[in-house]
C-alpha cells in the first residue's frame, strides 16, 4: 500500500498563484496606449477619462428644423402669382402665403410645390 500523498495547499509554493498580478497592463479604451493597472482605473490619464465622459454624453447633430427660404414656394393672395423664395409680391405690394417646399417646373420654369407633383 502506498503512503498518502500530501494535498497541495497554501504551503505548497508550486501551486500557489497570486490573487493580484501587479505587472498587468491593459490598453486605454480612448487612445489605445498600454498602461499599468492600478485599482479600478480604466483610463491611462485624466484627459482620456474626461474625453470618454464627453463621448458618452455627446448629443447627435440635430437635423435642420426648417428648410431654407430659397426652396419654399409662395403665392400672392391677390394676383395668385407664385414665387420661389420670395415672400413679397412686387406687383400687389402684399405678403404672399406659404404653399410649401418646391422648385421650378422642368417644363415651364414656373414654381411648383412637391404636393402639386404627388397625387
Amino acid at each position: 500500500m502506498n503512503p498518502p500523498t500530501p494535498a497541495a495547499g497554501p504551503a505548497d509554493p508550486a501551486t500557489r498563484t497570486p490573487c493580484v498580478t501587479m505587472s498587468v497592463t491593459i490598453r486605454c479604451p480612448v487612445c489605445g496606449d498600454p498602461f499599468a493597472v492600478a485599482g479600478r482605473r480604466r483610463y491611462c490619464s485624466n484627459a482620456c477619462r474626461q474625453a470618454a465622459w464627453r463621448l458618452r454624453r455627446a448629443t447627435p447633430p440635430q437635423p435642420a428644423s426648417r428648410l431654407p427660404k430659397s426652396v419654399i414656394v409662395y403665392q400672392c393672395p391677390n394676383c395668385e402669382t407664385r414665387y420661389l423664395g420670395e415672400q413679397h409680391c412686387p406687383d400687389c405690394n402684399t405678403f404672399c402665403r406659404r404653399l410649401g417646399p418646391g422648385g421650378p417646373c422642368p417644363h415651364c420654369d414656373e414654381p411648383i410645390t412637391i404636393t402639386d407633383l404627388t397625387p
